[in-house]
């Protein structure tokens, strides 16, 4: 893919890693779209660079994500780059919590829901293009879940499988369909969790070398040991990452 002159659409871009990715592409001379559903967060983003703009939306229903499509075909017909970051995280536990039906809707609808739909709504747009992309962020809890994040891990496996298919039905189009999964990041969704976290800011160039490189599965950081060593010790690993924070 090149590196400037694309147009990109961040979910969750107000913050964490969508604002990095959206850093990134703007200092390359890029335009991006940013949303989200905390306007405080966008108009934030937007003054760090004036090559980003937002429209705010809750990605979690689809009537929002029509409504964001026709505004995308009306002010920024020229978009080629999609990239579903938007997610939230809960951790609880099934057999000891009382309905937690809110939060697990949530996680579906933003995780997973979100993605497909968007993806889908947008294809029109962007088979249209020479070149495009779809990039769909995971995590290496879609290759091995914890304990107490059930429904989290089951979207993020969902969607790297998602992904994978999507990918073989693009192929022959300009659309190139990629995976970013990072390791644990230090944004608001990881505070308190876990320790040796790399930043935002790592995430995103790392992902900016594969994606001059069209390399579509970019492992980010511990994930390459993560899944090597998932391949040689499975039993160790997945004992490992059930019981982490």
């Amino acid at each position: 893919m090149k590196d400037s002159g694309n147009t990109i659409l961040i979910t969750g871009g107000g913050s964490g890693i969508g604002l990095a990715l959206a850093t990134f592409f703007a200092e390359k001379n890029n335009r991006v779209i940013i949303t989200g559903r905390n306007a405080d967060k966008l108009r934030e983003a937007c003054q760090k660079h004036p090559r980003i703009s937002a429209i705010p939306c809750d990605v979690s229903r689809r009537e929002n994500l029509e409504r964001l499509v026709l505004q995308l075909e009306r002010e920024y017909s020229d978009l080629n780059v999609l990239i579903n970051n938007a997610a939230v995280q809960h951790n609880y536990d099934l057999t000891r919590e009382s309905l937690p039906f809110p939060r697990i809707e949530e996680e579906i609808a933003v995780n997973f829901e979100a993605v497909v739909n968007l993806s889908t709504l947008l294809l029109p747009l962007l088979c249209a293009k020479e070149e495009a992309a779809i990039v769909n962020l995971t995590s290496g809890l879609a290759f091995t879940p914890k304990e107490n994040a059930a429904v989290y891990c089951a979207t993020k496996a969902a969607v790297h499988s998602f992904t994978t298919a999507l990918r073989y039905q693009l192929e022959g189009s300009p659309v190139r369909v990629f995976e970013l999964i990072p390791p644990l990041v230090e944004t608001a969704m990881t505070h308190g969790r876990g320790s040796g976290k790399i930043t935002p800011a790592e995430v995103a160039a790392a992902f900016g070398r594969a994606w001059t490189a069209d390399q579509y599965t970019v492992s980010v950081g511990k994930i390459k040991v993560l899944r090597l060593l998932l391949r040689w010790m499975p039993g160790i690993m997945r004992a490992k990452i059930r019981k982490s924070d």
